[in-house]
C-alpha cells in the first residue's frame, strides 16, 4: 500500500496478498485481463481493492480452465459466468472423451505391444464419427449377407447388435473394445467365416420358414447337449446318437457339424466378447462345453 493513504497497492503487494507471483499478475495485467487504476510518480503500475477482488475471480476462472477471452468477457460484462461455465461444461466433456479415447489407444498399444503402423490405425479407429463407424458396421452387413435372401431375419438384426455402435460417452474399456471389434470385422478372413455361418444357415431354410427358426435350433442344441452332459451321457456313447437325433431329426451332421465348428470358432467368441463390453452388458455365454459335446458327437455319429 502507498503511503499517502489512497489505499492503493503495487504488484509486489498485490502478490503477497494474494498469493500469486508477481510474474503472473503483470501478464494478466499486459493481456489487459485486470487494468491497473493508476501508475505512482515512478511508472509503477497501482491497484486497488476492486483490482485484488477483480484479480481472485480471474484466478478463480483460470484454475477452472477458462482461457483469457472468456475470462475477458466476463469482466467486460459481454457475458455471464454462468453461461461461460455452460460452454466450458461442453468443451470439458469433449476434452474428457478425447482422452478417453487417447487412454484406450495407449492401453492397447501397450498390451498388445503394436508397431508404429498398428497404432496408427488403432488411433484411427478409435477417433471414427458415428456416421463413420456406422459405416463399417454397414459395409461388415452388407458383404455378410449379400445375395442371402433366405437367410434368417433374427440372424441379420443380432448380428447388427453385436456389431456395436460405440455410445457417445464411452468408458475406455468400451473404446479399446471398439478398435478390436471394428479391426475384426474388417477382417477378410473373419468375413468369410461370418458368410459361412450364413450360409449354413440359408441353405437350411426355405423361402417360408419363419422368422427365429435358427434361433430356436440353436437354443434346443444348446439344451439338449446341457442335459446330456448333466446326465453323464458321453459323446461317443450310443446314447448320445439318440441325442442328434432328437433335435437334428433326419438333418444333413455334415452340414450341421461344419456349421457348429464355425460357430464355435474362438473369433465368434470373441465377437460376442467384444460387442457385449462396448454395449455395456455382460458377457453372454458362449456355451463352450454344450457345442463341444456336440460337434464331439456328431463327429463320432456321422449320417449313417
Amino acid at each position: 500500500m502507498t503511503d499517502d493513504g489512497t489505499a492503493l497497492f503495487t504488484i509486489g503487494e498485490l502478490a503477497r496478498t494474494t498469493g500469486l507471483t508477481v510474474r503472473t499478475i503483470r501478464y494478466w495485467s499486459d493481456e489487459g485481463v485486470l487494468t491497473p487504476v493508476t501508475r505512482s510518480a515512478g511508472g509503477y503500475r497501482l491497484y486497488d481493492a476492486g483490482s485484488a477482488a477483480r484479480l481472485e475471480l480471474i484466478r478463480t476462472l483460470r484454475e477452472l480452465g477458462l482461457g483469457l477471452d472468456a475470462v475477458r468477457r466476463v469482466l467486460a460484462g459481454e457475458t455471464t459466468v454462468a453461461q461461460v461455465a455452460a460452454a466450458h461444461v461442453s468443451a470439458l466433456d469433449a476434452q474428457i472423451r478425447s482422452l478417453r479415447v487417447t487412454r484406450a489407444v495407449l492401453s492397447t498399444v501397450a498390451r498388445r505391444g503394436s508397431t508404429a503402423e498398428e497404432t496408427t490405425l488403432m488411433n484411427k479407429l478409435a477417433r471414427l464419427s458415428a456416421a463413420e463407424r456406422g459405416r463399417i458396421v454397414e459395409d461388415f452387413l452388407a458383404e455378410v449377407f449379400d445375395g442371402l435372401d433366405t437367410a434368417d431375419p433374427d440372424i441379420r438384426t443380432r448380428l447388427r447388435f453385436h456389431a456395436a455402435e460405440l455410445p457417445d460417452d464411452p468408458t475406455p474399456g468400451q473404446v479399446d473394445a471398439w478398435v478390436e471389434l471394428a479391426e475384426l470385422i474388417q477382417d477378410p478372413a473373419f468375413r468369410t467365416l461370418m458368410r459361412a455361418m450364413v450360409e449354413f444357415d440359408a441353405a437350411g431354410r426355405g423361402p417360408g420358414a419363419p422368422a427365429g427358426t435358427s434361433l430356436w435350433f440353436v437354443s434346443r442344441l444348446v439344451q439338449l447337449a446341457g442335459r446330456a452332459l448333466r446326465d453323464g451321457v458321453a459323446p461317443d456313447a450310443p446314447e448320445a446318437d439318440g441325442v442328434l437325433r432328437g433335435v437334428l431329426g433326419d438333418a444333413d451332421r455334415t452340414a450341421v457339424l461344419d456349421r457348429l465348428t464355425a460357430a464355435a470358432d474362438v473369433r465368434v467368441t470373441r465377437y460376442r466378447e467384444l460387442s457385449a463390453v462396448v454395449n455395456g452388458l455382460d458377457p453372454a455365454s458362449a456355451y463352450e462345453r454344450e457345442f463341444g459335446w456336440v460337434v464331439a458327437a456328431l463327429r463320432t455319429h456321422p449320417d449313417r
